[in-house]
């Protein structure tokens, strides 16, 4: 596989406005569908600041300030039990849902004059003695990792002991039930749930790659960070911009700093939107740089071609690990991917992975991956990364997502022309690129438009 440099300008495209929404029926379809797998009297769904992602997919609704629970039971109950603050955000929840108030939610000092006691309020929703109820937390333990995997792992303590005392019987863990990587709900995206995760996709590729135009040298890292332009969209990381001169360390996941950029560092930038990543990485230099890109850049994005390449609906996820490390084995390379080289993504950054060495496990229609390829080790100094969104749709889901989503279905084929007659790069009619910019790698950041390609 040859990869060469050349310049290649992006076709113009447009940027969606506003989110496409997910429609009532859904969310009813999605907890009806949980509530029958977990087997159980009720299900509860535990969500907070950071871990809103299960809450968000099943209804519409995530916690600002708050922990929240939602509650799933017997004749289709669906009961959100919010904090004081959150009364007032549980408008947005897209699942109709009885709304109750539990004051141990709220933040400290706040009125607890009403309803004080967790256990109480489940009590008065309902959870009574001898009935089974089934958690789910922000993730659960493999059984590697323990010996009784029933036993909820990622909940808080309290939750776990009012569950117990409202009911009498321990809880057990449900978790896997929307994040397993094969049969977890959550893992299978609608049309209309790729159609909204597509708009953070775009918009998340479109900032990353203002950075990557416009940074100087000479700008710290936090005005470069200010080149992302956000405008409001729900964050699902911590922005980032780092940098490093040769000889010194990047900490690739550290927030912007006050550090001043000079030409030839190492710098990458990475955004998340609910439902996407964008990540480019590089040096702030317009060459010549002949042994990075020979030593790096070459062997990278060869990788990345053959993931883009291998990734389709049936193929197992230890086949699509094993092409990116052949790949980088045939180009010579003297690193390897730091993680799995490829996850699943949805509201949270990472849920889960299929592509894992010897797994079996097929990726599905409807699944949405990050292309995730981190080389480590680099020269310490330098900076290399191209992550981006894509969903797999089989015939059924792409014939759907063409009627009911026009203009998305536009640039998704406009971005898959690019990809294959600009970049060079190879594509399953399964693979959706959903970014702004999939595979569109700019090595040196002072040259945006030299880019990697695949010659011949």
């Amino acid at each position: 596989m040859k990869v060469e440099l050349r310049h290649v300008s992006l076709p113009d495209m447009d940027v969606p406005s506003a989110p496409p929404p997910i429609p009532a029926r859904e969310y009813e379809a999605r907890a009806r569908t949980l509530y029958t797998a977990a087997g159980v009297d009720w299900v509860v769904i535990y969500g907070d600041r950071e871990h809103n992602a299960n809450l968000l997919f099943l209804c519409g609704f995530d916690p600002r300030f708050e922990e929240a629970l939602l509650l799933l039971g017997p004749d289709d109950r669906r009961v959100l039990v919010v904090g004081n603050e959150g009364v007032v955000h549980a408008s947005v929840a897209g699942l109709p849902v009885e709304v109750v108030l539990c004051q141990s939610l709220s933040l400290l000092a706040q009125p607890r004059d009403v309803a004080p006691r967790l256990s109480d309020v489940l009590r008065d929703v309902g959870l009574g003695p001898g009935q089974q109820v089934g958690v789910a937390g922000w993730k659960y333990l493999e059984t590697d990792e323990t010996d009784d995997p029933t036993t909820p792992a990622f909940v808080p303590a309290f939750l776990v002991r009012d569950l117990q005392q409202a009911v009498g019987t321990d809880p057990i863990d449900v978790t896997v039930e929307l994040m397993h990587p094969l049969r977890g709900l959550r893992v299978h995206n609608s049309a209309a749930q790729i159609a909204a995760f597509e708009w953070a996709a775009v918009r998340v590729g479109r900032a990353v790659l203002r950075v990557v135009r416009n940074t100087e040298p000479s700008m710290t890292e936090m005005e470069a960070a200010s080149l992302i332009g956000y405008m409001g969209e729900p964050l699902s990381m911590h922005p980032i911009v780092a940098s490093g001169a040769r000889g010194e360390p990047i900490n690739g996941l550290r927030s912007p700093g006050a550090r001043h950029l000079k030409r030839g560092d190492g710098i990458t930038v990475g955004v998340g939107y609910w439902g996407s990543l964008s990540c480019r990485a590089g040096l702030l230099t317009e060459g010549p740089e002949e042994a990075f890109v020979d030593r790096v850049v070459r062997p990278y994005y060869a990788a990345i071609a053959s993931w883009y390449a291998t990734m389709r609906v049936g193929v197992t996820g230890g086949e699509v690990h094993a092409a990116v490390h052949d790949a980088l084995a045939a180009a010579g390379a003297n690193f390897k991917p730091m993680l799995n080289p490829g996850h699943q993504i949805s509201y949270d950054e990472w849920v889960h992975s299929p592509i894992r060495p010897g797994s079996d496990e097929r990726i599905a229609s409807g699944m949405l991956f990050q292309c995730d390829i981190i080389p480590t080790p680099l020269p310490v100094g330098t900076a290399l990364n191209c992550e981006d969104t894509i969903a797999l749709a089989d015939t059924s889901l792409r014939d759907e997502l063409a009627r009911d989503h026009p203009d998305l279905w536009r640039r998704v084929e406009v971005r898959r022309a690019f990809m294959e007659n600009a970049l060079g790069l190879q594509l399953s009619p399964d693979v959706l690129p959903l970014s702004y910019a999939n595979a569109y790698l700019p090595p040196l950041w002072l040259d945006d438009t030299l880019v990697c390609v695949i010659a011949g």
